[in-house]
């Protein structure tokens, strides 16, 4: 078996569309002049076998390269075997530098102009994992040589697989046995950066990578200590390699200012760290020191790793006069006290400054907080849910309605029904009953508003960021 190291380069490639299959022998396609194009643009992946009839190696070949056409023909895989006539077919073979026989070149996504030239076997389940991970991963594409100068350059004594990146530690070493899961997942482990920078061209790969959990350091480049706070920042991420994201945001930059306020955090609040988890709920978490040391960064993201971090939740300041109006004003510090109040009946209103729907329940919701201003037992209250979380209520689409009830037994129940003063009415006076919609009813109701929310550019930035 001819050696070989598979050689995984950051490098992006373009699709082409698909055509006409030609003829096949053992389920290896037969190309030649007339039908080479098609093949190329049916097939997103094509190996091409240049042989010649006579040559012996090639005999010797052919039994093998059918048994693995079957097998990924068979698999549904998008790989395909091909082969070509190099003797009838002189022109291809010319074009392509076929110079011996057999010939094999890997084609990929139809790029004629340098196709990789695979000079490893087809049949091992080596060569095989290899295929099948190379067709998984589209912008990494995957070379193959087994040249001894290569071998020696890069300090290799024996077959292996290197990724190649040029950032950190410059390279990495597939160990273990060789599958396409766990070269894939070799891959997505070590395609990013120790600590990321969050830009335009990083998102998509920050927020659908694997790792869930991100640490964030927002850092103006302007301030400077800046080499020092990133470096402590680095060192502390070796330690959570796959675990956590570590990513770093120029505070200063404009286009993250919003993300800023998503995390409830000022300009003037920086360098700062936060942690969030990007699951079915997102939840954000502070460090309890200020400090940026190394030291600090890791007592953080190993007390969270454990468990013993309580999420941090957002909240304004308590106005002066929030119980003023007919609508009280609930922030993070006085939700408890005033939605889970057992004497009271509470009716909250979550809501976004800038969402259009909330604006037009805005002068509803105040003739139903005068209906009720001197009710003995009903609150009607309000919360800028962009500015306060609570524990309690994880509030997806805006408005959300909910109502707490009086009693020690801590229910909420969801509004479902018509948003008018009438409903709302009729909901208050059935005790919650007349309107009130069970979870699914409410599921169904968020995502069918949700796109109709009237934001700006910049809030459906964020939502579709973070």
């Amino acid at each position: 078996m001819l050696r070989r190291v598979l050689l995984c380069l950051a490098l992006a490639v373009l699709t082409r569309a698909g055509a006409a299959a030609p003829e096949e022998e053992d389920h290896v396609l037969v190309l030649h002049k007339g039908n080479f194009e098609e093949a190329l643009a049916a097939h997103k992946y094509l190996l091409v076998e240049f042989y010649a009839p006579w040559c012996g190696h090639c005999k010797a070949l052919a039994p093998e390269y059918a048994k693995a056409a079957g097998r990924l023909k068979a698999e549904g895989s998008e790989i395909r075997l091909a082969k070509v006539d190099a003797t009838e077919e002189s022109d291809l073979a010319q074009q392509y530098g076929v110079r011996g026989y057999p010939t094999i070149k890997f084609f990929k996504n139809g790029d004629t102009a340098a196709p990789r030239e695979y000079t490893g076997d087809v049949e091992s389940d080596f060569a095989k994992q290899f295929l099948l991970a190379a067709e998984a991963i589209d912008d990494i594409p995957f070379g193959i040589t087994s040249n001894s100068d290569v071998f020696s350059k890069y300090q290799l004594d024996k077959d292996g697989v290197v990724l190649f990146k040029k950032f950190d530690e410059g390279r990495n070493n597939f160990e273990g046995d060789i599958t396409k899961d766990k070269l894939l997942d070799f891959i997505k482990h070590n395609q990013l950066p120790l600590v990321i920078e969050f830009t335009e061209q990083t998102a998509p790969k920050i927020f659908g990578g694997e790792i869930k959990t991100h640490i964030l350091l927002f850092l103006p480049k302007s301030v400077s200590d800046y080499e020092s706070k990133l470096s402590n920042f680095k060192k502390a991420a070796e330690r959570f390699k796959g675990k956590i994201l570590f990513i770093f945001i120029d505070s200063d930059h404009t286009d993250n200012q919003r993300i800023l306020e998503f995390f409830g955090l000022k300009k003037e609040e920086c360098p700062a760290v936060r942690l969030i988890t990007l699951e079915e709920e997102m939840t954000k978490y502070k460090p309890e020191s200020d400090e940026l040391t190394a030291a600090k960064i890791e007592e953080f993201c190993h007390r969270f790793l454990e468990g013993k971090i309580k999420p941090h939740l957002m909240s304004q300041e308590l106005p002066e006069d929030w119980d003023k109006q007919p609508v009280k004003v609930l922030v993070g510090k006085n939700f408890e006290e005033v939605a889970f109040d057992e004497k009271k009946n509470v009716f909250v209103e979550f809501y976004a400054p800038w969402c259009g729907h909330c604006k037009q329940l805005a002068p509803i919701w105040d003739k139903l907080g005068e209906t009720y201003k001197d009710h003995e037992n009903v609150v009607i209250a309000k919360m800028d849910s962009t500015a306060n979380e609570v524990e309690a209520v994880k509030v997806h689409s805006f408005p959300t309605l909910k109502f707490f009830p009086a009693g020690a037994d801590r229910a909420v129940i969801d509004y479902n029904g018509e948003r008018t003063l009438d409903g709302f009415k009729k909901f208050l006076e059935s005790g919650g009953q007349d309107g009130a919609g069970d979870d699914d009813d409410l599921e169904d109701l968020e995502e069918a508003e949700e796109p109709d929310l009237e934001e700006d550019d910049d809030q459906k930035a964020v939502k579709d960021e973070l």
